[in-house]
């Protein structure tokens, strides 16, 4: 259990960050590394030549502001750029450097992806820029390198390497490293599809000036056990969210609805893999649980519960697949394999702002024929009758996505006829 991550240990923060990056097929074994400078000036980095993949704390390494290294290794080799991108940013606590596939494939392209197709992406990234290429571990490369983050960069692509990332502690420099990668993904799925749409500055503008909703707070008393089973069940399915890559550390919002009308909702920017039931805000009678800042999408969670009293759940989330027909004109059919469209029905769109800007228009989009509806270029928002039920369409909308980008690198998609849909419709009694 995670509580507060900058009340860990310096080893203890580098141990959980690479674990993260490895076990999601970020970085290899010998591959990629990580820093934090602490208040004192000591820098603690992650070993040379150590298994990625099965670090512990007594692994780490401990360089001090005179050079004298502590620890049973050798520091990584990319020591030197970190030291120096730390001496030009003073204000940067944490960096990470790995060499996920895709962010490779960009640097070995030299290409930056864009950053402007999701609204959030330029705002935990800043501005993304690409250093030459050099010698890993040489004095050049660190040169390079830091020469990008001193002239105000976080983000930092390297030609034919991989990317650096820094930020004011450990776990912003991970958001940043995730939400570059997650871009890149979106870019090549989107490429496959047709032209991407990017947000201007006016519609980016939108999603950043949107906060978590001010309501008024109740005092909670005493917790029934139909509201601890969904706390409990809600922070299950957001790891495997997280897990899945359906969620990223901050975005993806789950909610369900309790038998008096209140509801359960996800946190404003906590981090989805350590959620904890006690992080979950209870929404009751317009009100929040004392002490706690819901997502920033309650209000239009209240409305879809206001407006259907047989949806009991409601996900909203931005999976790369999904999210690349969210991002071009190509048109989603779920009309795949029966299962997609037993599950998806009629899938809708909506222009992108709507969520925030016409709330109960959006609420009034859902029916039994419309479970689901893609925002473009925001996030897609999926409704079901109880969460596990919202929960797998996001996994069938996600991989029928997957599956039909995918299809396209092997001939024209086929669906599913009209008189094939229809003996659907009457052998699973669909409406």
């Amino acid at each position: 259990m995670v509580m507060r991550f900058e009340l860990m240990h310096p080893a203890d923060q580098l141990v959980m960050i690479m674990a993260r990056i490895y076990r999601y097929g970020m970085t290899t074994t010998s591959g990629g590394n990580l820093s934090i400078r602490d208040e004192n000036g000591d820098i603690w980095i992650t070993p040379s030549g150590i298994d990625k993949g099965n670090l512990t704390r007594a692994d780490m390494i401990q360089v001090k502001p005179d050079g004298t290294l502590i620890g049973p290794h050798k520091p990584s080799v990319e020591l030197p750029f970190h030291k120096e991108i730390y001496r030009r940013r003073p204000d940067l606590r944490g960096i990470v450097h790995a060499h996920p596939p895709t962010l490779v494939a960009f640097s070995l392209a030299r290409k930056i992806p864009n950053m402007r197709l999701i609204p959030n992406a330029t705002e935990v990234c800043g501005k993304v820029s690409m250093a030459k290429y050099d010698v890993p571990g040489s004095a050049q490369l660190g040169e390079n390198i830091a020469q990008e983050f001193a002239a105000g960069y976080d983000t930092v692509l390297l030609e034919n390497h991989g990317v650096v990332c820094g930020g004011k502690d450990l776990f912003r420099a991970f958001m940043a490293f995730e939400t570059l990668d997650f871009c890149g993904r979106l870019c090549l799925d989107a490429a496959k599809l047709g032209q991407a749409r990017a947000l201007t500055d006016d519609q980016i503008a939108i999603d950043s000036a949107a906060a978590s909703p001010k309501l008024d707070e109740f005092v909670p008393g005493t917790h029934s056990s139909e509201e601890c089973a969904g706390r409990r069940d809600l922070c299950q399915l957001v790891h495997r969210s997280y897990d899945q890559k359906l969620f990223t550390s901050t975005q993806g919002t789950f909610s369900m609805r309790l038998s008096d009308g209140s509801f359960l909702i996800t946190p404003y920017m906590k981090d989805r893999k350590y959620l904890e039931p006690e992080d979950i805000v209870h929404i009751k009678g317009g009100m929040r649980e004392m002490g706690k800042l819901p997502s920033r999408a309650t209000l239009l969670h209240e409305a879809i519960y206001r407006a259907h009293p047989e949806i009991n759940a409601v996900i909203i989330a931005h999976p790369p697949a999904i999210m690349a027909f969210a991002v071009t004109d190509a048109p989603f059919d779920s009309r795949t394999i029966p299962e997609s469209y037993i599950s998806l029905r009629d899938v809708v769109r909506l222009p992108y702002g709507a969520s925030r800007t016409d709330i109960e228009g959006t609420a009034a989009m859902f029916s039994s024929k419309t479970p689901v509806v893609i925002v473009n270029n925001q996030c897609v928002i999926v409704t079901g009758n109880s969460l596990l039920n919202a929960f797998d369409r996001l996994e069938v909308l996600e991989y029928s996505a997957s599956a039909m980008i995918a299809a396209r690198d092997i001939g024209e998609i086929v669906l599913i006829t009209p008189d094939e849909v229809a003996k659907i419709e009457e052998a699973f009694h669909l409406e």
